[in-house]
């Protein structure tokens, strides 16, 4: 059965930084793309980062390009969302998915974890 579990959530101030880790059982995380999904209450789920099944190739929405860095841990069979310079529109709560293609398109992943609450103060 394919489980993703995501993890790391909490509440920073403004500037901080998180670690996001998404666990997967079921599948190998380096045979499918992985993405960080976020959403607010009232929009829509929008895409934050992917991590391709082939070595370098990653997607970063614009408004977290520089921040945010995305990397698998194949041992560990996990993939990790480190987000730096957190500001308050970085407020959602974070999901991880498994996916057909790399982007940022939420029709293109499958599955799904349950999501993680990020909450940065100013």
């Amino acid at each position: 059965e394919v489980q993703l579990q995501a993890s790391g959530g909490g509440s920073v101030q403004a500037g901080g930084s998180l670690r996001l880790s998404c666990a997967a059982s079921g599948f190998s995380v380096d045979a499918h793309p992985i993405g960080w999904f976020r959403q607010l209450p009232g929009k829509e789920r929008e895409g934050v980062s992917c991590l391709g099944n082939s070595v370098g190739i990653t997607y970063y929405a614009d408004s977290v390009k520089g921040r945010f860095t995305i990397s698998r841990d194949n041992a560990k069979n996990t993939v990790s969302l480190h987000m730096n310079s957190l500001n308050s529109e970085d407020t959602a709560v974070y999901y991880c998915a498994a996916g057909r293609l790399l982007s940022g398109v939420v029709s293109n992943y499958d599955y799904w974890g349950q999501g993680t609450q990020v909450t940065v103060s100013s």
